[in-house]
């Protein structure tokens, strides 16, 4: 039978093939030992001092000499002692130190001259050295405590992988796994050795996901190779290749007797089917692969860190071996990439530059990157500043035509109506190592422009992008670029959850129906308000409506999206956007919204003489436009400043809450709180998919993107969806378009089913009315994330279904009455165990739309809050939360909970007292699971243990100690670890001074001064060495050390609390 511990199951298989991928392994022992026996030092400092004599050398007049002595260790030391700012800023530094090495001057006959040392040898993998060690002791912070990280991979001794395994059978196995790298890149933890780490992993054995450093959980990927059937069968030659003698030995040095057993019988096992694990490890971390991939796809954008996807590598892959297969003086054969909107296609772009630029194989190349408006032209240019290239915007006409003709730009942006005024000069660049990059190609107004494109760049390799598929009377774009280069489908990217899934729901029939439709509509959405309320309501619509009927439509669409919004998103951090036909059409729904005032709204759009909207009307000249536009200018100054102030404040502050555009912003537009689309304009084809992929992007909380529409698209939509049919015959599946967008109906469908989930948890509790046995079936720590998951999952299907118009209709009161119901006494049952078992507030952004919905659904007194733990040693506080909860039995598990909590914390600080406070809670635990205890006797002891834990009661401590705090520590901590070796009478006058040797010795951040505390170790040696004379014993050295290590580990532990 399988095994399903970490070691056996994910740690020991990661181990053996990895030694097979070609790193040696060290022993916990020997690294340490590599790293100048430091805990803090994160290099095999003996490996890389060899490494860079043997790889790197200088070359002189003809000559071949050495780098010195000196200037060895001085790059040994710019790289192992790099001083730490922030993770990032230094995590950028040591990614700089790797990939252009650094510049040493040194004299050679005579002459001083700077030369360049490398620390890897990014051409030629098999000229470095790659090791691993596992259990990898490294020193948190200010302090003598370490964390392990599983196992950690090195180049050249420098690490560059840090992987966390965990047993498959573990609920949430991988999500602890990232939990735990996030947790250790803190500033108080061993944020100095993930400076280092390119490639994050967390392993699971059916499962594995990857990152870099500083990667919030929510971005983590999984990674697929493309070329599936190759890799398993070259896999499954590696996993089955029998390891040499020397390779087990390593694995075998020092491992546990129970560890050498799993390794013998995994190697001796026979033939083993390659898992998701050995395939993410084999596909991420063979030497060639793990190399090329940090070097050419790691970017720093806008300070955040960032690794390719697997559909970003395998496209600029694809790209280069295009573009670099022409033969002699031929134009490069460029093509389409098609990935979908919100799937990193502008990072894509800068890759490419990037891989373009590297390539040996390509002399001096220049890269220009069109698009058809400004706003993508301005998005594109700061995507490629802000990871660090050198990028020239053109101008103008002009000033493409200079930098063209001029100073060799490497990479230059400009919008494609620019090339008019080039093409109109008859400048040209003949050569063919310009590589032109088309955003969003396929869009009609590239005809001619590309004509004009190709005259200014004859021999240029074009190569276009595109977010949404082509369509057949497209196909001629493709054909002109060189066809399709690589795609990534709406389908693949939502699997992979890079994008969100979208919803649908159409609100057109209601407010386009006959008279009975609208006062359905009008009843259900004015529940709530007084007779009165309604009347005046309805008056406002109906005089509206007399003046002229489309503004009575504006005024009563204007007030549904305010209370769906009001629904959905307010108070919970999401935001929305609201397409509709015209500025005049944006400027009547802000008055209405602001008339209403229940959301903020603000509008975008450009100047009214630009093109925006293509409405036959002349906007320019429409009064409101006009005086809208010249109060935006006032307020602002300029146009830019008005668009970058409206869009900043959206994505960054509280209001606005929905944006109201024209065309701007439909595509290009990258906000992921954006969550909801409100449609009230006529799109088609492409359109339809870019506009609907603003709120697809991925935020915490955000389980979908859900699209509104006023206008009936959604049979415009399937129609677009269908014209792909088109595609099949070029090669494309019908699957890469379908089920784009899913109407809502389909998510709230399985309302029932989710709500049966969550009575599912409960089937062995006979009575579902008693509190008491419904909150000890949640006692099990994995049986209550079962819980949280299926009410979780129950409540956003719930909200989502109480905003549809559709099933408010048609749903039955009594069912509506009754999931309201149970979702208030799940949420009680929730948040009193939460309470009963001391857990911790999650103040995540999904915990603020349950807030926001009890609120507005159930009503804010109907659930009891989840307050915050109160510290123990607070003891007015705690005692005024513990009165909160109710029973006996429910006050005594609050009391356990938090007390453990407390001892697995500050355990360090009195392990003697806490070990055994500990051991005392779970004894009492069981005896009253047992019914050995009766719920007051039961609470009784748990206040007795709590009361020992806030005094510190030692039991029965000598007279001597009274009163002397960390002496009775000491006491504790001697008398455990010297038990039998030395008589207890003996042992309270050494802890005493113990404790003045330590006080002595104490001064301002003294645990960080490593004299201080060699002083005071010294001290405690000379107390234990004084017992021993007097004692006639000798104590081992190993014990002594132990000792000591422990008193001096106890000390700082204490002075910190």
């Amino acid at each position: 039978m399988p095994e399903f511990k970490e070691y056996a199951a994910s740690h020991a298989p990661a181990l053996i093939l990895l030694e097979q991928l070609g790193y040696e392994y060290v022993p916990p022992t020997k690294a340490l030992s590599m790293r100048g026996g430091r805990k803090s030092m994160p290099v095999l400092l003996d490996v890389l001092e060899t490494r860079l004599r043997e790889m790197n050398s200088i070359t002189f007049k003809g000559q071949e000499d050495e780098f010195s002595d000196a200037n060895i260790a001085r790059a040994v030391r710019e790289i192992a002692q790099v001083p730490f700012d922030s993770l990032i800023a230094t995590s950028e530094q040591v990614y700089d130190l790797l990939t252009l090495g650094i510049s040493l001057e040194q004299t050679i006959d005579g002459s001083v001259k700077s030369h360049s040392l490398k620390y890897i040898d990014w051409e030629h993998p098999e000229n470095n050295v790659y090791h691993m060690c596992d259990e990898f002791e490294f020193e948190r912070r200010h302090s003598d405590a370490v964390r392990r990280p599983d196992i950690v991979l090195f180049v050249n001794g420098i690490p560059v992988t840090i992987i966390e395994c965990k047993r498959p059978d573990q609920r949430g196995a991988i999500k602890e796994g990232i939990s735990q790298h996030l947790r250790n890149q803190r500033v108080t933890e061993i944020p100095e050795l993930y400076i280092y780490s390119q490639i994050l992993l967390s392993i699971s054995q059916n499962r594995a996901m990857y990152a870099t450093t500083d990667t919030d959980a929510k971005f983590w990927s999984i990674w697929k190779e493309e070329d599936a059937d190759g890799q398993n069968e070259a896999l499954d030659a590696i996993v089955n290749a029998p390891l040499a003698e020397a390779q087990r030995s390593r694995l075998m040095a020092e491992a546990t007797d129970e560890q050498r057993e799993v390794l013998m019988r995994i190697l001796a096992s026979g033939h083993r089917t390659p898992t998701p694990q050995d395939k993410t490890l084999h596909s991420l971390l063979r030497p060639e692969r793990l190399l090329e991939l940090i070097y050419g796809f790691i970017i720093y954008d806008s300070r955040i860190k960032k690794i390719a996807r697997y559909q970003q590598y395998f496209a600029v892959k694809a790209t280069v071996d295009r573009v670099t297969d022409a033969k002699g003086d031929s134009r490069r054969r460029g093509g389409v990439i098609w990935h979908t909107t919100g799937s990193g296609k502008s990072l894509t772009m800068v890759m490419l530059a990037k891989a373009l630029a590297l390539d040996p194989r390509i002399k001096n190349p220049k890269v220009v990157i069109v698009t058809d408006r400004i706003d993508l032209d301005n998005q594109i240019s700061k995507t490629f500043k802000a990871c660090g290239k050198d990028v020239v915007q053109a101008r103008t006409g002009e000033h493409l035509l200079k930098l063209i003709a001029g100073e060799r730009a490497s990479i230059v942006t400009t919008i494609i109506d620019k090339f008019e005024t080039v093409a109109n000069k008859r400048t040209k660049d003949e050569d063919r190592n310009i590589f032109v990059l088309v955003d969003e190609s396929h869009r009609s107004q590239y005809g001619q422009s590309h004509a004009k494109m190709r005259v200014v760049f004859p021999n240029a390799c074009y190569i276009g992008f595109t977010g949404t598929p082509l369509l057949k009377k497209e196909k001629s774009t493709a054909d002109q670029f060189g066809g399709f280069i690589h795609k990534y489908t709406m389908n693949q990217a939502v699997q992979d959850r890079a994008v969100a899934p979208l919803r649908y729901e159409g609100r057109m029939s209601e407010l386009h129906g006959d008279d009975a439709e609208l006062d359905k509509w009008f009843d259900r959405i004015t529940e709530g308000l007084t007779p009165e309320q309604k009347r005046d309501l309805k008056k406002k619509f109906r005089q509206a409506e007399q003046l002229f009927s489309a503004e009575s439509r504006i005024a009563e669409v204007a007030y549904d999206i305010a209370q769906h919004f009001k629904q959905f998103c307010k108070g919970t951090g999401k935001k929305a956007q609201f397409a509709v036909a015209s500025r005049p059409a944006a400027l009547a729904y802000l008055r209405c919204f602001e008339e209403q005032d229940e959301v903020s709204v603000a509008v975008v759009m450009s100047s009214p003489d630009s093109r925006e909207g293509n409405t036959s009307t002349d906007e320019s000249k429409i009064p409101e436009v006009q005086v809208f536009w010249n109060d935006m200018m006032r307020r602002y100054g300029n146009e830019k400043q008005y668009l970058e102030s409206i869009i900043n404040a959206f994505n960054h502050n509280d209001d606005p809450e929905i944006l109201i555009v024209i065309d701007k912003l439909l595509t290009g537009f990258d906000a992921p709180r954006n969550s909801v689309l409100y449609l009230d304009k006529n799109l088609k084809e492409h359109n339809i998919l870019q506009a609907i992929a603003r709120v697809n992007r991925l935020w915490d909380g955000k389980d979908y993107g859900l699209v509104v529409d006023y206008r009936g698209i959604f049979g415009a939509l399937n129609e677009a969806i269908d014209t792909y049919a088109a595609l099949e015959k070029e090669g494309f599946d019908r699957a890469d378009i379908e089920n784009t967008i899913l109407d809502v109906s389909g998510e709230i469908e399985q309302l029932k089913a989710r709500h049966a989930n969550v009575w599912e948890i409960f089937k062995e509790v006979g009575n579902k009315a008693d509190i008491e046995a419904m909150q000890l079936a949640l006692e099990p720590e994995d049986i209550r994330e079962r819980f949280y998951d299926a009410l979780r999952l129950f409540a956003n299907t719930l909200q989502l279904a109480l905003s549809s118009a559709r099933f408010l209709d048609n749903t039955p009161e009594k069912t509506i009455h009754r999931y309201k119901a149970d979702l208030k006494d799940f949420l009680n049952l929730r948040n009193a165990v939460k309470h009963r078992f001391g857990e911790a507030v999650d103040y995540s952004a999904y915990e603020q739309q349950l807030k926001n919905m009890v609120s507005k659904h159930i009503g804010a007194d109907a659930v009891q809050e989840v307050v915050a733990p109160v510290d123990i040693f607070a003891v007015d506080a705690f005692e005024q939360q513990l009165e909160l909860i109710q029973g006996d039995a429910a006050k005594a598990d609050h009391i356990a909970a938090r007390v453990k909590k407390t001892i697995t914390v500050r355990m360090d600080e009195d392990p003697v007292l806490f070990k055994r406070l500990s051991e005392i809670i779970n004894e009492t635990i069981s005896s009253h699971r047992a019914h050995r205890l009766s719920d007051a006797e039961y609470l009784g002891k748990m206040r007795g243990l709590l009361d020992d834990l806030q005094q510190g009661e030692r039991g029965n401590l000598p007279p001597s100690l009274k009163g002397r705090d960390e002496a009775a520590v000491y006491f504790g901590i001697l008398g455990e670890m010297l038990e039998g070796q030395i008589a207890e009478a003996s042992l309270p006058q050494m802890a005493i001074s113990i404790d003045d040797a330590v006080t002595s010795r104490k001064i301002r951040d003294w645990s960080d001064n490593i004299d201080i505390v060699n002083e005071m170790k010294n001290d405690i040696e000379d107390v234990l060495y004084d017992a021993s004379e007097s004692s006639g014993v000798t104590f081992p050295g190993e014990v002594i050390d132990a000792v000591i290590d422990k008193l001096i580990l106890v000390a700082k532990r204490r002075d910190l609390a």
